[in-house]
């Protein structure tokens, strides 16, 4: 195991406004103190204030892009997300040195991913993060978003900390709250809470031998004409099948004028955010995933 004791954990809700979850289970915990442990610190934090007020997913710009080094180092940048994202790396980071070791960004999706744990970068912490989880948790998907090789190129908030995770629960609307998803997120979050505690005590149980996850390929957009306008949505065929098996030759998406368009990748491959209601700004349909292993070793 790698000698890293983790000292500082920070959980942060409300990244974006109208995901409720995050935020009353950050507003909870401020009250009962749920979420402490014996060998480690834990700071509990509300992200995006104004957007949350309003009900929204931001202000001006997504606060979860405002994190790139680059950006964090650019003061002409100075809408709400923008400063509010160098007040945050100020908290809990800065990014170069950070003040955490591990942020925990917790989010909920209009796509019916159910509980997921978003792993931006690589390392045995994470996988070791990833095996237990899925023992203590079987129906926890683990989906693995590497495409960035050092942890300053990253624009995500979890990235200001050391390490960084973001739990990830859908389906429920914006601006709603679930009692499925607000219940899977907390058993979830106390049970990285949990493998922080026997990670420091080196007291970590028996884990599987190797476990399934999803990298991140790709996202692909809805259907467009030459203006930009959408032309299409995506078919019966795939809604709600979020990491299931989309095979060459499947249909894909349908057409306002009733034709079809089909899936031509070579091989097959797994969507997940597929119909992300926040997506639809740009367009984006789906992303979709290649299955790999993540093995104890």
């Amino acid at each position: 195991m790698e000698n890293n004791k983790i000292d500082k954990v920070a959980i942060v809700g409300g990244t974006h406004g109208n995901e409720l979850a995050g935020v009353y289970l950050v507003n909870e915990w401020l009250n009962n103190k749920d979420c402490e442990r014996n060998s480690f610190d834990t700071k509990l934090l509300l992200a995006n204030t104004n957007a949350i007020s309003a009900n929204r997913r931001y202000q001006d710009s997504d606060l979860n892009r405002q994190f790139s080094a680059e950006s964090l180092s650019d003061f002409s940048l100075t809408n709400y997300e923008q400063s509010r994202a160098k007040a945050i790396n100020l908290q809990i980071g800065p990014k170069h040195d950070p003040k955490s070791d591990l942020v925990i960004d917790l989010h909920n999706t209009t796509s019916n991913m159910g509980p997921t744990l978003l792993v931006p970068q690589k390392g045995r912490f994470y996988d070791l993060l990833s095996l237990y989880l899925k023992s203590v948790m079987p129906e926890v998907i683990i989906f693995l978003d590497e495409d960035h090789k050092e942890n300053d190129e990253h624009h995500l908030l979890c990235t200001v900390g050391r390490y960084g995770v973001i739990v990830e629960v859908g389906p429920v609307p914006q601006g709603v709250l679930k009692h499925e998803v607000n219940d899977q997120m907390a058993r979830m979050t106390q049970h990285i809470l949990d493998f922080v505690e026997h990670y420091n005590n080196d007291s970590l149980p028996t884990l599987p031998a190797s476990i399934e996850a999803f990298r991140y390929l790709k996202s692909i957009k809805l259907p467009l004409n030459s203006k930009g306008e959408r032309i299409g949505m995506v078919h019966k065929h795939v809604e709600g099948g979020d990491f299931k098996e989309l095979k060459p030759g499947d249909p894909l998406f349908v057409l306002f004028d009733g034709s079809v368009k089909y899936f031509d990748e070579a091989v097959s491959l797994y969507p997940t955010f597929i119909n992300e209601a926040a997506y639809y700004d740009n367009n984006l349909a789906m992303s979709l995933c290649e299955k790999v292993e993540i093995t104890n070793s």
